[in-house]
């Protein structure tokens, strides 16, 4: 995303999305033997494609604090510095990213008073804003990440190469 913003100057805007929500069904053990069977295949692309070497956090984690410490982070003007902070923490540095400490400890890192963070993620504007996210999401019919929506009305699901984002982009430019 970092690339493709630097070369077609697109604005990125992140919204929120729980793939486990609280209070799911417990994922079935052969589902998860075959999330696990899948993720060398999901480095070796990361590491091919991208050159991003990946060793990600615990799964199945709670996401909604790291979801409303960006919407906080966001109303701060440190949204994607945030934002990129917590995805490397945990793809890339295996942290746990529903650990309040290790979040607190990002936001300072990005800028954030860690005080004011700690505060926010109880905030129920916040909460709320994740919420009307994946109120949106679901409304969208979407069932996963990533899933790029680009001019508010093309959608572009899964993990697609560099080259496909950029005919997209350039695509949706001839449009408008």
């Amino acid at each position: 995303m970092e690339k493709l913003q630097a070369s077609h100057d697109v604005e990125i805007q992140w919204h929120s999305y729980e793939l486990r929500p609280r209070g799911a069904a417990p994922i079935s053990p052969q589902y998860r033997a075959k999330i696990e069977a899948g993720r060398p295949a999901l480095y070796d692309r990361a590491r091919r494609d991208y050159g991003l070497e990946m060793n990600p956090g615990p799964f199945g984690i709670d996401s909604r604090p790291a979801l409303v410490g960006v919407k906080y982070a966001e109303s701060q003007g440190q949204g994607n510095s945030f934002h990129d902070a917590v995805l490397k923490a945990y793809w890339m540095e295996a942290q746990p990213i529903d650990d309040l400490d290790v979040l607190t400890s990002i936001a300072a890192n990005t800028g954030l008073d860690a005080a004011d963070f700690r505060a926010a993620l109880t905030d129920p504007a916040f909460v709320e804003a994740v919420d009307d996210d994946i109120a949106q999401a679901a409304a969208y019919g979407l069932q996963g990440v990533p899933a790029l929506i680009f001019a508010e009305k093309y959608l572009v699901p899964g993990a697609v190469p560099y080259e496909t984002l950029v005919q997209v982009v350039e695509e949706v430019k001839s449009k408008e």
